[in-house]
């Protein structure tokens, strides 16, 4: 039986368990299996390893993206400019256990959003400063979208949501949500900018998906502006992420 899962804290739902176990379902693929484990601290990966001896692959989630980075054996190219993973690839060499991380956000994201960039989309807010951020700084930086970094609380190089004026909304076409808020049960948050400003001009990106429709999504729609959640992303990464774990890219 070969064993794939997600790790992170909590793991209240998710999309990668029902993807895969669909999966091995729909396309007869036997002895394969997808779980949850809910681990709090990343110290207990060692010994989450130990225990799953048949393991040969990790999603990452919350709030594990940057922890996780000590105790990989590799990491590829992309992942190490971006500093986050969220995939990793599990084998057993000799007795040892190696592991090489991986990030699929990057591909997910761009992957979904570039079919819809446009002409004035030449500069970018990005919601929060997590390890999903790090993914989409990468991604805009390698399509030469300029950005700035939204936060709540002031650290170097971000600004914070007071600092928005209605002068950069209407300069900064394209609108990514890197955080939770709006995912299901909270589903009224939302990020704390002026909506008014918006137009039929502007993009909203949620990297959240559930719900399909988030207030910040829903409130962007209202003023006429093209709007994505992260739904197809998490279709692109799972898929990327099966390649990973089948041939170790």
């Amino acid at each position: 039986m070969k064993t794939y899962g997600l790790i992170g804290y909590p793991l209240s739902h998710s999309f990668s368990k029902k993807y895969f176990t669909e999966k091995f379902l729909n396309e007869g693929i036997t002895n394969h299996q997808y779980e949850l484990f809910p681990i709090e601290n990343i110290k207990s990966l060692p010994d989450l390893l130990a225990e799953q001896t048949s393991l040969y692959g990790l999603n990452v989630t919350i709030p594990h993206k940057i922890t996780v980075l000590p105790f990989l054996n590799d990491i590829e190219e992309a992942a190490e400019k971006i500093g986050a993973i969220n995939c990793i690839a599990i084998r057993s060499f000799e007795g040892e256990t190696y592991l090489k991380g991986f990030n699929t956000d990057a591909y997910g994201f761009e992957a979904s959003l570039k079919p819809l960039i446009e002409p004035q989309h030449t500069k970018a807010l990005i919601f929060g400063d997590g390890g999903a951020a790090k993914a989409v700084k990468y991604i805009l930086e390698k399509l030469n979208i300029e950005y700035k970094v939204v936060v709540r609380k002031a650290v170097p190089g971000t600004i914070l949501y007071s600092d928005i004026t209605a002068e950069i909304l209407q300069s900064h076409k394209l609108l990514i949500n890197t955080t939770p808020l709006g995912m299901s049960p909270n589903v009224d948050t939302c990020p704390d900018i002026d909506y008014s400003q918006l137009d039929e001009s502007h993009l909203a990106y949620d990297l959240v998906y559930n719900p399909l429709e988030t207030s910040f999504l829903a409130k962007a729609a209202e003023q006429g502006s093209k709007i994505k959640n992260g739904l197809e992303m998490l279709h692109k990464q799972a898929e990327k992420a099966w390649c990973i774990w089948n041939n170790m890219l």
